[in-house]
């Protein structure tokens, strides 16, 4: 009958587990006791404490550090340069192909190492260095060098960050702290430009330097210590972090093997790697979610002009920087009540329905009116778009919950297909199209709508895997032999006897 056990072996594995563990295996429940919900109350602080404050912070510098080319552009880089606006827009997307390069290899090389507080640390230490030198540079073609290699250090970030958290925290908790995490782009936006603002205000001509050389230089630098930073605080993986007690170390493999299903650790070693990706890109779920994405990225891709569009309001370079605060420290205040909202509900497609159509028009109110008023208020809807972040990735991390190699891999593909409609949207922002860059606008509103479609696709996804989810769960279907081996991997890492590893699949349901 060909590699694997015949239906008859099949059925004597059940029969033996009817035998050993009694009729009806599965009907044990996976209760935790009092003890073991005292200890993930620590758990969830000690991690809160430690991971979230420091993440967020380096996302904050990732995003300041990556996007003070706009800024710049308000302080002179263009004049000092020499650039045209098509050189400044291939200097912006110069920056995503070494992003797209650096991505997908990152993460399988992150969950091999089982280091994240080295990984992480070195590639924040290197975006740091690349940016502080960015201010030596004197021609087009050194600030396409700095781009390009600023997005291949930067690439591991974003997506490991994605993966490591999805490794700490449940599908009942990543939404909100996914968008604690985001949340630092959001400040970014805002601290970014009162910075900006302040050199260019204050440190502009100091020692001969422009404003904008003494911005990549002042950045750079904090961010590189900000690197040494994660790499002597930042907590491994549950499972191989020695600063966790054995109790407490039990009590968060176990809470993630419950949130999977199945143990959440690779079958293999050096192998898991490479049929982790293959996994991932036989997939649908993983391809449709990159093409959201995508399309979502490009959409808001404004956001690399967000200088250039306060700009237009009429105000100073310095003023036109202070503009883009309001708008971002909104929306970052947003952001948190609504991944609260959507894990508290245990919703995610409606809250990532209801923002777009606050967002389109916002988008048309731009392009349609000259008054500042109504102007400036689109560009507070406009940034609603950002408000969804938490709560997609964290669809993503519970649509694709195993295995470790299988995710980190789906994380590292789906980042860089979307970081890929970053290399031409800065070529639809063109000087001619001021003040209301319309044929821009207009497509992001199309790319928008597409990225809906990819959101019901995966509704209607999801709920047919629930339903089959559903179907399993029937104690009268006889286990097959590839789940009895599944079952008895997921008891061993437990600790548990085969009756309760059932018990924790009946606990797993994706998150609609």
């Amino acid at each position: 009958m060909g590699v694997g056990k015949s239906a008859e072996n099949v059925i004597q594995d059940q029969e033996i587990l009817t035998s050993k563990y009694g009729p009806g295996i599965g009907a044990v429940e996976a209760k935790p006791s009092e003890e073991e919900i005292a200890l993930e109350k620590k758990l969830l602080r000690k991690i809160d404490l430690l991971i979230m404050p420091l993440i967020v912070v380096i996302y904050l510098m990732n995003f300041i550090d990556r996007n003070n080319y706009a800024a710049a552009r308000l302080q002179g880089l263009e004049d000092d340069l020499n650039l045209t606006s098509e050189r400044y827009q291939a200097g912006l997307g110069i920056f995503f192909v070494g992003y797209i390069l650096g991505s997908v290899p990152s993460n399988q090389v992150l969950n091999y190492t089982g280091r994240p507080s080295l990984y992480l640390g070195l590639t924040t230490i290197a975006w740091g260095l690349v940016s502080a030198l960015t201010a030596l540079v004197q021609s087009y073609g050194g600030i396409l060098g700095c781009r390009l290699a600023l997005g291949f250090v930067e690439a591991p970030f974003f997506p490991g960050v994605l993966f490591y958290l999805s490794k700490w925290y449940t599908k009942a908790e990543l939404s909100m702290r996914m968008s604690l995490f985001y949340i630092g782009s959001l400040i970014a936006g805002a601290l970014g430009s009162l910075i900006a603002a302040g050199i260019l205000h204050g440190l502009a001509g100091r020692h001969g330097l422009p404003g904008w050389r003494w911005l990549y230089i002042i950045e750079g630098v904090i961010t590189v210590v900000l690197g040494f930073l994660v790499i002597l605080v930042l907590p491994e993986f549950p499972h191989t972090w020695k600063g966790l007690s054995p109790e407490l170390r039990r009590v968060a493999n176990r809470r993630m093997a419950i949130e999977a299903a199945e143990a959440d650790i690779d079958e293999g070693e050096r192998m898991s790697q490479v049929k982790g990706f293959i996994l991932a890109m036989k997939d649908i779920r993983v391809h449709v979610l990159a093409f959201a994405f995508m399309c979502k990225s490009a959409a808001g891709g404004f956001s690399f002009f967000f200088p250039t569009l306060t700009s237009t309001l009429g105000y100073s370079n310095t003023v036109s920087l202070l503009l883009c605060a309001p708008p971002y420290a909104f929306v970052a205040l947003w952001s948190i009540g609504h991944s609260w909202a959507s894990d508290r509900l245990r919703k995610r497609f409606w809250f990532l329905i209801y923002p777009m159509p606050v967002v389109i028009i916002g988008w048309i109110i731009f392009m349609t009116t000259d008054s500042f008023g109504p102007r400036y208020l689109s560009l507070f809807l406009m940034l609603m778009i950002f408000s969804i972040n938490g709560t997609f990735f964290a669809w993503i991390a519970t649509s694709i919950p195993r295995p470790p190699a299988k995710r980190a891999a789906a994380y590292a593909y789906i980042n860089a297909v979307g970081g890929s409609a970053s290399i031409w949207t800065p070529f639809t922002y063109r000087d001619e199209d001021k003040p209301h860059y319309r044929p821009a606008l207009g497509l992001n509103i199309a790319l928008w709508v597409v990225t809906a479609a990819c959101f019901v696709f995966m509704y209607f996804s999801l709920t047919r895997e629930n339903k089959r989810l559903d179907r399993l769960e029937d104690e009268d279907v006889p286990l097959s032999h590839e789940d009895f081996e599944r079952l008895q991997k997921t008891a061993e890492i437990e600790g548990v006897d085969i009756a309760t590893a059932r018990s924790l699949q009946k606990t797993h349901r994706y998150v609609i």
